[in-house]
């Protein structure tokens, strides 16, 4: 993105903080390994309160909060946002609830399920973490080994290709076979709440080697036959077809490659809304944490990454990294407490790479810019560039989860959840536009 309005969040506020406990890498993987209720509970929640404290809190708005809330009561009545929504408003710096309509009910989150994942990743990993492609030579082959890097381009296996070339020659070797090493993640299955029918355009089977984000079903094997093709091009015959195999101890390495930060990485995958890069951040988190790579560690990690945050997990069900799970429910006080703990301040080091992440109304480019249709009705244009915040999109469930500047010149965390409205998605999304337009105070 180029440089933001004044009005988009791009650092962190000074505000009461919700950290993770400094020694939470070693506590999360002995939590993880066995959980036992409240082992890393080191913050509170934003909606302790229950509803007759909510309704007391109502009671301390300010003017501009009141007519936030007023207007929220009326315009969820919406016909396009059908009869089952949960929303929340909270005052950043003072994490006081504005708003609320069933907070708690857990509905299918869609993408915003993302939000979690990168936040167990950059916990887990660190912001600064690279993901490292390697290739090593042995008894007449050229292995291609995978390490769960979802940005490889043709580009950086060139790059490889050229540096192995030169080892091989100088080597005196002119032939190769070439095999691929993806068992950094075992064999790809189906998460709970998945359908074949996402393979391979929603998402591609979770391989640990990739090139150029390719939605095919073998991303290993096509990762393979375009190094191979490269190699070619240097000058190396490579003998049979590519094949899938394990690269043995005491091969010789001679290339690697890095990806770019993983703060990037997120940031990107948050932007668009990656579902490959997310199924690969949720593996590689849980290998981070000492865990298998699988649907089912990897959304343990992140469970326990959040409880450690002080996330509220009531009724939190979660089977994938991306949100294309249709078995996933998490309620909108969940998600905005996500948020919360990512905009807190004393979590910037860490976690301030989602709040520059979250697309921003009418950022060409990102799930919210024009060409998607968001934030261009005469509701909602009022809050272009005003807005950021993560979509979510499912046949059946649509969101929309962020922050804004308010009237009163105080930051508001919202989150809207929608499932089952029989209204144009189209129809639908501009609704939930207008009502964060509401937050902002500029559609008043």
């Amino acid at each position: 993105m180029s440089n933001p309005p004044s009005s988009v969040r791009t650092t962190a506020r000074h505000r009461k903080a919700r950290t993770v406990h400094p020694a939470f890498r070693r506590v999360a993987v002995v939590a993880v390994t066995a959980p036992i209720a409240g082992t890393i509970l080191f913050g509170t929640t934003a909606f302790a309160a229950d509803k007759t404290a909510a309704k007391t809190t109502a009671r301390k708005l300010d003017p501009a909060e009141q007519k936030i809330a007023a207007n929220l009561d009326t315009r969820v009545q919406d016909t396009r946002l059908g009869s089952t929504l949960s929303g929340v408003v909270i005052d950043a710096a003072s994490d006081k609830a504005v708003w609320g309509h069933d907070a708690t009910t857990a509905l299918m989150p869609a993408s915003n399920t993302k939000l979690g994942t990168a936040t167990a990743a950059l916990t887990v990993l660190g912001p600064g973490h690279r993901f490292t492609t390697k290739a090593v030579y042995g008894n007449g082959t050229l292995t291609l080994v995978g390490g769960g890097d979802r940005t490889l381009t043709s580009a950086d296996l060139e790059a490889m290709a050229k540096t192995a070339v030169a080892g091989l020659k100088a080597a005196g070797l002119t032939s190769v076979k070439v095999q691929v090493d993806d068992s950094l993640f075992p064999e790809p299955t189906l998460a709970t709440g998945w359908n074949d029918g996402y393979y391979p355009d929603s998402v591609a089977p979770v391989r640990a080697l990739v090139v150029d984000g390719h939605q095919v079903t073998d991303t290993s094997l096509d990762a393979g036959q375009v190094f191979a093709g490269f190699l070619a091009q240097q000058g190396v015959t490579v003998t049979g077809d590519v094949t899938r195999g394990s690269a043995a101890k005491g091969d010789v390495p001679v290339a690697r490659h890095q990806s770019g930060r993983l703060s990037a990485i997120v940031e990107h995958m948050l932007k668009v809304s990656d579902n490959d890069i997310a199924e690969t951040l949720l593996r590689m988190t849980a290998i981070g944490a000492d865990r298998r790579p699988t649907f089912e560690d990897g959304t343990a990690v992140v469970r326990e990454v959040l409880r450690g945050y002080g996330v509220s997990l009531v009724n939190y069900e979660i089977h994938d990294g991306s949100g294309l799970s249709r078995a996933n429910r998490i309620p909108a006080r969940s998600i905005a407490d996500i948020l919360d703990v990512a905009d807190d301040a004393r979590n910037a080091k860490t976690l301030r790479y989602i709040i520059d992440g979250l697309p921003v109304a009418g950022e060409a480019g990102s799930t919210l810019g024009p060409e998607w249709g968001r934030f261009d009705t005469a509701d909602s244009q009022c809050a272009v560039g005003k807005v950021q915040a993560k979509t979510g999109t499912l046949t059946g469930a649509i969101a929309l989860s962020g922050l804004t500047k308010a009237a009163d010149g105080r930051w508001k965390i919202f989150s809207f959840i929608e499932n089952n409205s029989t209204a144009d998605p189209a129809a639908t999304k501009d609704a939930l536009d207008g009502l964060a337009a509401t937050v902002n105070g500029c559609w008043a």
